[in-house]
């Protein structure tokens, strides 16, 4: 444990930033798998929905520096992917 002041405040700033951190993580991991949910149950509207909602969660991510832009790109990338794939199958 610190024992300077300006260590135990960086050390309290570090676990509030921790915690925020892993609240986010955790909702782009929700966003993603509602995507992924939609996808499974092949309903067009619901896939744009989600795939919509998934990307404002990414990019607040980015924003908040949880993630980096290059890994929600990625993530954005693979969605739109999966997403086009099952809405062509569906309109088939």
């Amino acid at each position: 444990m610190a024992n300077i002041k300006s260590a135990k405040k960086r050390a309290e700033i570090a676990e509030r930033n921790r915690e925020r951190n892993i609240a986010i993580k955790s909702s782009v991991k929700t966003a993603v798998r509602r995507v992924f949910e939609a996808i499974k149950e092949n309903n067009v509207e619901k896939i744009q929905a989600a795939l919509s909602k998934a990307y404002s969660v990414i990019d607040k991510a980015i924003t908040k520096g949880v993630l980096h832009r290059n890994t929600a790109a990625r993530k954005k990338s693979r969605l739109t992917r999966h997403a086009q794939k099952q809405e062509a199958v569906a309109a088939e």
